[in-house]
């Protein structure tokens, strides 16, 4: 692994275990900072006494200096550090809030939906990010970038999910820096007239524009969505069945504006801009030209995180094509990494999109080279077709254990898409710059506009078609985070194994292997040594999952209902049977009893002793007559009741000093035992 021996490399390494480390530890800025101080203390007195940097202990202590400035970059890029920010009031009090609009997110059918960040607190300056919602009126204008609002309102925390294993939108939110939702109708404020400018401002306007200039021509609505996100990153008008086509095909990384498409655009430059390397400093004179118009694309693009981390990555690699050394490949990528954590945001790291980005690209670069030494066809389609082949095997290599991590699928025909769409995509985004130039100038006549539409719309019949073949989409995959490290040491060791072979590859190949199996199987012997009831929160219905080692039993109102929690919890057990039934009235579970009353109001009187008694379908009792008569340890309301109820019920419950368990605010109850 010579590419280790690269400083760049190696300081990034550790800058990362930094972040990792201050993630999973979160010491206080104070803690980080006198770190950081003192290893640049004793490193600084070491350089002086040794004068050289080639020792062992100087090596030591700039790994630890390097770790501690991970975590120091990690403690300042959280917004709660901060002195000014919001959280540090008081909460749950209702404020007047001046917002200013950072992002605009996909509406829904009932409000506009933004990013704000937060300026001022009942007029003392304060800072943070917040989700705005604002109620769709009659009129139905929505806010821009940069615009500044003043309203009066309470701010709501997000909540975590309320059934286990689902997508934990906080903890998601909590790395965007967002801890907090505003919720306010059209009427609860104030829309500042003279709002300040900034370059995302800028930058989202003259996004706007374009996309309006582009609905004055010719283009069908499922074409324009696709156009506007291939060329300029918008997403919000792309349909949900466009969405799930892309996803199914495994191309969704050519609507993801991003490394794909600024690496296209680099090499397009690239190429066009070749005869300037005539010139004296011509390569220099190419190079600024280069990295201007990428970071054009990107402000034409809305400056938006994964574009900016894309043209960042990227201008890093047209410096070491500048350079024109094959080495320096892992070196510059390293270099481009250590700038997006250390200057931007450390945070990406956690980001799935910043996670794929970088592993396709560190896999192309690793693999890439094998797989084009293993065979070089002579014939120029086989050649280019192997190459273009070569690419996708090595991306997807990169990106499989995140994806399976992350979304438990794996297209099968991710080859067939890249194939067939990749090799046109060069000529189909550069085409869609042009169309942009000519649309800023009104000058786009619509014979061009038509032929650019039908392009995309036999795209986007390509990419369906493919989607359809549902044999070769993989879903339901299980995978956790251990099974994760492991995949990767097995790419990485087969990639090395299969550049040159040796004792100890083959060792590092077969040990990753065995480790992944043998996790396997004590994952696959844990889960048949545990049995669990768990009494789930779906709105307007109810379900009970009973779990017993590799099966699954479902008892339900509305399997409709409960199919996504159902999906959730049995991927991640790695349930293998499931079988549904309508919802009983008792259930036994180890040595207690679980009692169902419904809308019926129905109880018998029953001997044995009721350990859990849970309410559904808002049943009209006297619950002091019904707990006096089966004495329960704990009662549960499932979300299928009416939320006055619940009010009386937990009173009732309080004043006994009874338990109350209910799932829309304590999410779902979970009963685990062996």
């Amino acid at each position: 692994m010579q590419w280790l021996k690269f400083i760049a490399v190696k300081l990034t390494l550790c800058i990362i275990f930094g972040i990792l480390l201050g993630y999973f530890s979160n010491p206080s800025p104070i803690v980080s900072l006198s770190l950081t101080l003192f290893f640049l203390l004793i490193l600084g007195i070491v350089f002086i006494r040794k004068h050289h940097s080639s020792s062992l202990l100087f090596g030591t202590i700039t790994t630890l200096l390097a770790i501690s400035i991970g975590a120091l970059s990690f403690s300042f890029s959280q917004p709660k550090n901060w002195p000014d920010h919001y959280s540090h009031f008081p909460q749950h009090e209702k404020r007047e809030w001046t917002l200013k609009i950072r992002e605009v997110l996909k509406p829904t059918l009932y409000s506009h939906r933004y990013i704000a960040e937060v300026q001022q607190a009942d007029s003392l300056k304060a800072s943070g990010k917040i989700f705005l919602n604002i109620n769709r009126d009659s009129t139905g204008n929505a806010l821009l970038v940069d615009d500044e609002i003043i309203a009066y309102s309470a701010l709501t925390p997000l909540s975590s999910p309320l059934n286990p294993l689902q997508f934990n939108y906080k903890k998601y939110a909590e790395g965007l820096g967002i801890y907090h939702r505003l919720k306010i109708s059209a009427v609860q404020f104030a829309k500042k007239d003279t709002p300040s400018k900034t370059l995302m401002g800028i930058a989202a306007r003259a996004r706007n524009h374009l996309i309006g200039k582009l609905r004055e021509h010719p283009f069908g609505r499922e074409e324009l969505g696709v156009i506007q996100a291939l060329l300029l990153g918008e997403r919000n008008d792309l349909s949900q069945e466009t969405n799930t086509h892309y996803k199914d095909a495994g191309a969704f990384h050519i609507l993801a504006l991003s490394g794909l498409h600024i690496g296209i655009l680099l090499g397009l430059l690239h190429f066009l801009l070749k005869p300037l390397e005539l010139l004296p400093k011509g390569k220099t004179i190419k190079l600024f030209i280069i990295v201007l118009c990428l970071w054009n694309f990107a402000f034409l693009a809305g400056l938006s995180a994964s574009i900016i981390r894309a043209v960042t990555m990227f201008s890093f690699v047209a410096y070491a094509l500048y350079l024109n050394r094959p080495t320096s490949n892992f070196n510059v990528l390293a270099l481009s990494l250590l700038f997006i954590l250390l200057l931007i945001n450390p945070m990406l790291l956690f980001q799935v999109g910043f996670q794929l980005s970088y592993a396709a690209v560190f896999s192309i670069v690793l693999i890439f080279p094998k797989l084009q030494e293993f065979w070089t066809p002579k014939n120029w389609f086989l050649k280019k077709g192997w190459e273009l082949l070569s690419v996708s095997i090595a991306a997807q290599l990169g990106v499989l254990p995140i994806s399976l991590f992350y979304f438990h699928q794996f297209p099968g025909l991710f080859f067939v898409s890249n194939l067939i769409v990749v090799p046109f995509l060069a000529f189909i985004l550069g085409m869609g710059i042009l169309l942009l130039i000519l649309v800023v100038f009104d000058i786009l006549p619509s014979f061009l506009a038509l032929g650019y539409n039908s392009i995309i719309k036999s795209m986007n019949w390509v990419i369906g078609q493919i989607a359809q073949q549902e044999l070769f989409l993989f879903k339901n995959i299980y995978f956790d985070a251990v099974q994760l490290v492991l995949s990767f040491v097995i790419i990485i060791s087969m990639g090395l194994l299969f550049a040159k072979a040796s004792f100890k590859r083959v060792l590092m190949c077969f040990l990753g292997i065995l480790c992944f199996q043998l996790w396997w199987y004590y994952v696959s012997l844990e889960l048949y040594k545990t049995e669990t009831i768990l009494i789930a929160h779906i709105p307007r219905s109810s379900a009970i999952l009973y779990q017993s080692g590799n099966s699954l039993s479902v008892f339900h109102r509305d399997s409709l209902a409960t199919a996504r929690v159902v999906n959730d919890f049995s991927l991640s057990k790695n349930i293998g049977k499931i079988n549904y039934s309508i919802l009983q009235n008792s259930f036994r579970y180890g040595e207690d009893n679980l009692f169902v009353v419904d809308s019926s109001g129905f109880y018998p009187k029953t001997d044995y002793k009721v350990t859990t008694l849970l309410l559904t379908q808002s049943p009209k009792i006297n619950l002091d007559r019904l707990i006096d008569t089966l004495h329960p340890e704990i009662i549960v309301a499932d979300g299928s009741n009416y939320k006055s109820y619940i009010a009386q019920w937990e009173a009732s419950c309080k004043k006994r000093k009874l338990p109350f368990h209910y799932t829309g605010e304590k999410g779902a109850l979970i009963y685990t035992f062996e």
